[in-house]
């Protein structure tokens, strides 16, 4: 299969750390991180706690930045309560990244948990575990602090540059959603619109002697059938080019009961 890689694909050093190797290659022998298979879906923003990135390994740091820059996301540093915050598709996710189990921080882990799913509408927590004993420490930790499946989301990795590409993986992911919800309800509105402005012509084009360049030269000067009914004839003469025999029609129309229901032959 030839083509360029798939998202997020790992290299044969990875995949070979993660299928046996207790210790996984550190981020510089794992070569460039992989772009996305559409770079253009990129271009979000990703905002890196300055307090976590103090306390990480500089290859690792440097792993980061170059996936983000790979992915077209800018790089910005703060102080923030989470980890990561990514604003992508208008759509903002928090992360909590914990790149080594520790079990005498998970006190202090469970407690910020609580602490910021009741701040942010869509927090995940990756966790890396690296060894059979540091999972189950984990599992054993996740009830006993009696978390909630899927609120927020844990998700436990191997090493901390899988944990970091998951994390653009669901970012990402998350802002593609954003803005195919966006779309569908752009392509509502203006099917509504349409349906809203085919009842308008319908209503205003049964007035006698009033055709469709008449009936939108209304809409765009005096706006709805029920602006068009309160307007003045002075009003609709100065904001449009109809002629004073169709605007006394338009104004008859829809004061003289007896005009709008009398029998009419265009």
């Amino acid at each position: 299969m030839t083509g360029r890689p798939p998202p997020y694909a790992r290299s044969p050093a990875r995949r070979q750390a993660s299928a046996g190797d207790e210790h996984p290659p550190p981020a510089a022998m794992l070569g460039p991180p992989p772009p996305l298979v559409d770079s253009s879906a990129g271009r979000g923003v990703c905002i890196m706690s300055a307090s976590w990135r103090d306390k990480q390994r500089p290859d690792l740091v440097n792993f980061v930045a170059a996936f983000l820059a790979t992915n077209l996301y800018r790089l910005n540093f703060m102080a923030l309560s989470p980890d990561f915050i990514f604003s992508h598709g208008g759509q903002s996710v928090a992360f909590i990244f914990e790149t080594d189990w520790l079990p005498e921080r998970e006190a202090a882990v469970f407690s910020r948990v609580s602490t910021l799913k009741r701040q942010f509408k869509y927090l995940y927590v990756v966790v890396v575990v690296r060894s059979a004993e540091q999972n189950e420490s984990f599992n054993q930790s996740y009830f006993k602090y009696g978390m909630e499946l899927g609120c927020p989301t844990f998700v436990p990795v191997c090493d901390p540059e899988m944990g970091f590409e998951k994390i653009v993986r669901i970012a990402h992911a998350r802002g593609v959603c954003k803005q195919k919800d966006i779309v569908a309800a752009m392509r509502t509105e203006r099917e509504q619109a349409v349906q809203c402005m085919d009842a308008f012509l319908r209503v205003v084009t049964s007035i006698p002697g009033i055709d469709s360049h008449d009936a939108n030269a209304l809409a765009q000067a005096i706006g709805s059938i029920e602006a068009i009914a309160k307007a003045s004839k002075e009003s609709i003469l100065e904001n449009t080019d109809l002629s004073t025999e169709k605007v006394e029609r338009i104004v008859r129309f829809f004061r003289d009961p007896q005009y709008f229901l009398s029998p009419k032959i265009n």
